[in-house]
C-alpha cells in the first residue's frame, strides 16, 4: 500500500501480486487506521474480495489489460454506487441505496479497479474540513489533531494513509484540490463537462465536477484516462477529441509560459506556504519554463460570487430531499407541510441549512436581480479575466490554500473564515477550468503544502506536463504516504 496505483497495477499484471492479495492488504490497512482517521463511511470487504477474484481471472485470461486492473479504490459518498449506500454524509440519506451506479464508477469497474468502500465528506459537499459530516469528522493522517480539508477529505485522507491506492472526489469550489494539498496527495479537477456527472448527487450543478485523487501525477492521469468521456446521460457532458491524459507525462517544460498572479500573494497567505510555492516556481523555471508575475484581477469578487451561485443552486437541488420519495422521514408531524418542515429540520445539518437559506434568499423576489444575476455577471467577468491570462500563459501557478491544514474545530467556529479559505480555488470552478494540486513541501509542523496549477479550457495536458516535470525535478520527494506513527503535538496540545 506504499506503492502508487500504476506501480501496483504493474505488479498485479506481471503476476508478482494477485488482485486478491492487494485487496486484502488494503482492507487490513483500513482496519488498522480507520479508528483514528475515519476516512471511510462504509467498507464492503466481502464484495471487494469477491470482485478482486473476478478481476484476477480476467487479468489472467487477457480480458483486462489496463493499468488500474486489480487496484483498490475509494469513492466519495456523494457518487452513487448500486449495492452500496450513498449518504452524502447526511442524516437525510443515511439509509439510501441507489438503484444505479454513477458513470465514472462504472468506467472504473470496467477497467478492473476494485472499489473497497465509500469515503467520508462534508455533508452534501458543503464545507472545507470534512467536519460537517453527520457521521463524524475525518482526521488528517499527517497529524490527527488537524483537518484533512474538504469536502473530499475522506478520499484524500484514505489515499494519504495508504488505505486505498486512489479515490474519486468531487470539486465544486476546490473540494478535490484543497484536501489534496492538506493531505499531501495529488488531485485534479478536470474541465467542466470532461467527466460525466451522471450519478453525482448535485450540490451546485454548474460547478460540480468529479475528479481523481492519487499519490502522484502519473496515477491521476491514469485514472482520468479511464473516467473521462462523453456521456449522453449527462446534458453538460462534452465530447472531446482526445482523452489520452497519460500522453502528457513528459519531463519537459522548456519554453512553457507560466504566470503567477500577484493577487494570490497578498495579505492572508502564510509565509511558509508562499515560500514553498516560490521554490516550486523556481524549480520549473530552472527546467526551462518562462515564469513571470501578472495581475489577474477580480480575485476579491470570486468568493461572494461563488457562494451566491453555489447556494442558489444548492437550495434548488436539495429541495428534492423532503421525506416523500426516499431518505429520512421524521415522525410525529402534522400534515404534509409539517412533514416537510420537520424532516428537513431534523435531516439537514447546520451548514447545509445555512446555504439553503442563503440560496433561497438570493433567488427570492426582489433579491434575484440584486444578488443572483449580479453574481452570474461577475462569473462571466472572471471567465474573461482567465481567458485574457491564457492568451499570454500556458498555465497559471499559485497556492491551493492560504495556510496548511488548520486544527480540528477551529474553522466551524467561524464559517466566514472557512469560506475565505477557498479564495485560490473557487475561480477555477466559476470559469469551468482544469486545476490541479501537487505536493510541493511541508511547513515547520510537518504538514503538507500543495501547489496549484491551472490550465486553459480543455488544457489538462498542460498542467499534467508541468506537474510531472516538477515531480521529476524533485525526485518525487514529496510523493509519500503519511507515516502511520506520525504524532505531531502542536504547542499547547497533547500528542496523540
Amino acid at each position: 500500500m506504499e506503492m502508487t496505483a500504476v506501480e501496483l497495477g504493474m505488479k498485479i499484471k506481471t503476476r508478482e501480486l494477485s488482485a486478491v492479495e492487494v485487496a486484502k492488504a488494503a482492507l487490513a490497512r483500513a482496519e488498522e487506521r480507520e479508528q483514528e482517521i475515519h476516512s471511510f463511511l462504509s467498507i464492503d470487504g466481502e464484495s471487494a474480495l469477491k470482485r478482486a477474484g473476478e478481476v484476477q481471472k480476467q487479468i489472467e485470461d487477457g480480458t483486462l489489460t489496463g493499468p488500474l486492473a486489480g487496484v483498490p479504490a475509494g469513492i466519495k459518498d456523494n457518487i452513487c454506487t448500486r449495492g452500496m449506500k450513498t449518504t452524502c454524509a447526511s442524516k437525510i440519506l443515511e439509509n439510501y441505496n441507489p438503484t444505479y451506479t454513477a458513470e465514472a464508477v462504472q468506467k472504473l469497474e470496467q477497467s478492473g479497479a476494485v472499489v473497497i468502500g465509500k469515503t467520508n465528506m462534508d455533508e452534501f459537499a458543503m464545507g472545507s474540513t470534512t467536519e460537517t459530516s453527520y457521521f463524524g469528522v475525518t482526521r488528517n493522517p499527517w497529524n490527527p489533531c488537524h483537518v484533512p480539508g474538504g469536502s473530499s477529505g475522506g478520499s484524500c485522507a484514505a489515499v494519504a494513509a495508504g488505505e486505498c491506492s486512489f479515490a474519486l472526489g468531487s470539486d465544486t469550489g476546490g473540494s478535490i484540490r484543497q484536501p489534496s494539498s492538506f493531505c499531501g496527495v495529488t488531485g485534479i479537477k478536470p474541465t467542466y463537462g470532461t467527466v460525466s456527472r451522471y450519478g453525482l448527487i448535485a450540490y451546485g450543478s454548474s460547478l460540480d465536477q468529479i475528479g481523481p485523487v492519487a499519490r502522484d501525477v502519473t496515477d491521476c492521469a491514469a485514472v482520468l484516462d479511464v473516467i473521462a468521456g462523453h456521456d449522453n446521460k449527462d446534458s453538460t457532458s462534452v465530447a472531446r477529441g482526445s482523452y489520452d491524459f497519460s500522453g502528457a507525462l513528459i519531463d519537459d517544460v522548456k519554453d512553457m509560459k507560466i504566470g503567477i498572479p500577484r493577487d494570490y500573494f497578498g495579505s492572508g497567505l502564510d509565509p511558509e506556504v508562499k515560500d514553498a510555492i516560490v521554490r516550486a516556481a523556481k524549480v520549473l523555471e530552472e527546467k526551462g519554463a518562462d515564469v513571470e508575475e501578472f495581475d489577474l484581477g477580480l480575485v476579491d469578487y470570486a468568493i461572494p460570487a461563488y457562494y451566491v451561485i453555489a447556494s442558489a443552486e444548492a437550495s434548488s437541488n436539495l429541495s428534492r430531499f423532503d421525506g416523500v420519495k426516499y431518505g429520512y422521514r421524521a415522525e410525529g408531524y402534522d400534515g404534509l407541510h409539517g412533514m416537510y418542515k420537520k424532516t428537513r429540520t431534523e435531516g439537514f445539518g447546520a451548514e447545509v441549512k445555512r446555504r439553503i437559506m442563503l440560496g433561497s434568499f438570493v433567488l427570492s423576489s426582489g433579491y434575484y436581480d440584486a444578488y443572483y444575476l449580479k453574481a452570474l455577471k461577475v462569473k462571466a467577468l472572471i471567465k474573461q479575466a482567465f481567458d485574457r491570462a491564457f492568451e499570454r500563459y500556458d498555465i497559471i501557478l499559485g497556492p491551493v490554500a492560504p495556510t496548511t491544514a488548520p486544527k480540528l474545530s477551529s474553522s466551524l467556529d467561524d464559517p466566514l473564515h472557512m469560506y475565505l479559505g477557498d479564495i485560490y480555488t473557487i475561480s477555477v470552478n466559476l470559469a469551468g477550468l482544469p486545476g490541479m494540486s501537487v505536493p510541493a513541501g511541508y511547513d515547520s509542523k510537518g504538514l503538507p503544502i500543495g501547489m496549484q496549477l491551472i490550465g486553459g479550457c480543455y488544457k489538462e495536458k498542460d498542467i499534467i506536463r508541468a506537474a510531472y516535470a516538477f515531480e521529476c525535478a524533485t525526485d518525487k520527494i514529496y510523493v509519500k504516504a503519511a507515516p502511520p506513527d506520525m504524532r505531531i503535538a502542536d504547542e499547547g496540545e497533547e500528542g496523540r
